[in-house]
Parts: C-alpha cells; sequence; structure tokens
C-alpha cells in the first residue's frame, strides 16, 4: 500500500487487491465509512471503474497518478497479471482510517509480491529495457535514416509510504480478591420461667379464663451487597505531529558532445627539391 501527498491537506491512498471482489467491497466499505465515491477509484487493466478502453489503456491511468517510479512499474505489473488498485483521495484526519479499512479489506503487500514477481523473473517495466536497445552508442534508427540520441534526464520524486513505528495496547481484566468486614447483629431469645405465689387475685387479673400469650423471637443476618464503583480512568489518545526531513538523492542526465570533424584538411608534407 502506498501513500502520496498531492497537497498540503490532501493524501492518496493506493492499495493493490488480487480479486475484483475484494476491490468491489473496499470500495464500498470506504463509501459507507462517509468517503465520497468521487474520491474513490477502482482501476483494472480494462482502465478505471465504469470505462472501458483499449488493451494497455491502464498504463495511461497508472501514469497520472502521483507514484514513485518503482511503485508505478510494480503497480503496472500487478494490473497486467489481473489485479485490481483502489485509490482514494482524503485528507490527513481521515487518512488513517482509509487505511484500516483497505487492510481490513485483504490489500496485498505489494512490496513482497514485486520481490516474488523478481524471484519469478520479472525485470520491471518493459519500458525500462526499451531504452537500452539501439546498439552500444545509445542511438536508434527511425524509419528515415536517422540516427537519433535520446538526451535523458532524471527527475526526482519524493511521495510518502507510511510504516510502523509501536503500538499501544490497553487490556482490561477482572481480578478477585478477598475482603472482610466485622457486623454486630442482634439475636432474641424467649425464655419461659414458672414462679410458685400464693396471693389472692388482684382485681383486673380477670377470673378462671382461657387465655394465649405468644412471643416471637427474631435474629438478625448480615445481608451483602456490592456497588461498582469507578476510582479510575485510562484515556489512549493518539497525537500527530509534523515534521520535515530533507531526502537528498542523486540524478542523471544524458550530455550530447557533438565533435564536427568536418573542413578539417590534413596538414601536407614539404615538398623536397632534388639537388
Amino acid at each position: 500500500m502506498t501513500m502520496t501527498a498531492q497537497a498540503q491537506s490532501t493524501r492518496t491512498i493506493t492499495a493493490f487487491f488480487d480479486k475484483k471482489e475484494a476491490a468491489s467491497e473496499a470500495v464500498e466499505e470506504l463509501v459507507k465509512a462517509g468517503f465520497p465515491r468521487t474520491a474513490v477509484k477502482l482501476v483494472s487493466s480494462t482502465g478505471q471503474t465504469g470505462r472501458t478502453g483499449e488493451p494497455g489503456s491502464f498504463w495511461g491511468d497508472v501514469k497520472g497518478f502521483f507514484l514513485a517510479e518503482e511503485d508505478r512499474h510494480s503497480y503496472t505489473e500487478g494490473l497486467r497479471r489481473g489485479g485490481y488498485l483502489v485509490m482514494v483521495s482524503t485528507s490527513d484526519a481521515n487518512y488513517r482510517r482509509a487505511i484500516d479499512i483497505l487492510d481490513r479489506e485483504g490489500a496485498v503487500d505489494l512490496d513482497q509480491r514485486a520481490e516474488t514477481w523478481r524471484k519469478e523473473g520479472w525485470k520491471g517495466y518493459p519500458g525500462a529495457a526499451t531504452a537500452s536497445k539501439g546498439g552500444s552508442t545509445g542511438s536508434t534508427q527511425t524509419a528515415s535514416g536517422e540516427q537519433v540520441i535520446p538526451v535523458v534526464e532524471e527527475q526526482l520524486h519524493i511521495g510518502k509510504r507510511e510504516t510502523e513505528h509501536g503500538r499501544v495496547r490497553v487490556r482490561s481484566y477482572v481480578v478477585e480478591k478477598p475482603v472482610s468486614e466485622q457486623v454486630t447483629l442482634s439475636d432474641e431469645h424467649v425464655s419461659i420461667q414458672r414462679r410458685p405465689v400464693d396471693r389472692p387475685v388482684a382485681p383486673g387479673e380477670g377470673t378462671l379464663q382461657e387465655r394465649i400469650v405468644e412471643l416471637e423471637e427474631k435474629r438478625e443476618e448480615p445481608v451483602v451487597s456490592k456497588q461498582a464503583r469507578v476510582k479510575e480512568e485510562v484515556a489512549l489518545k493518539k497525537d500527530t505531529k509534523q515534521r520535515t526531513e530533507t531526502v537528498s538523492d542523486k540524478v542523471r542526465r544524458t550530455e550530447v558532445k557533438v565533435e564536427d570533424e568536418r573542413g578539417r584538411a590534413a596538414p601536407q608534407q614539404p615538398t623536397r627539391k632534388a639537388g
């Protein structure tokens, strides 16, 4: 997967898929996630979605994308082998979501795939080999008989590629620990005493009659209840910082030196007279 910066606030992400179904599903998931359909492109060997073209027209599409030269050749080879590209243009704030969706839908690691192709004999995009034809002088001959020497100059294009730089994972889990507390409980107990007495019946005590007296014993038991309370919060926040790096490399160009030897007469030898 490749990320390139087209403008200061816009990024273009390019992902490669082996199957059309996976690529189409990735497009739909991006649209469902809120990415404008006009910002998402699906490219196959016949060109962009919704447009048919002659064989090889996909190369014209890929050349128009802002990609590093090596990545462009790898993507073109992948399309030639029947793969599909999904390209989405988004802002810096949403490009991480787009990458997660593309990864989840099965985007292929193109660097590893290109390495496999090289082991199988792939030498790069055929256009790179064409420039070396025409003899040791690097010239080509046209139908009219002209000898043409191309003057080639490399241009440096700086893109962006995101790499993993570590991950923070916070996991919550439940632990148990024994706790104990003391509580005071009350128990009621009814005691019965029979005391011998000998006295006359007092007024109001009543005469001989049936009577029932009941006392109920009660006992307290502990009742345990639990209440969950938040004691601490762990918050994760990802901050994005911009940094500027200076990328240095060398670019090559072809210099042509013209040596015109026409009109140069050979020096004449002095004539000796016979004595």
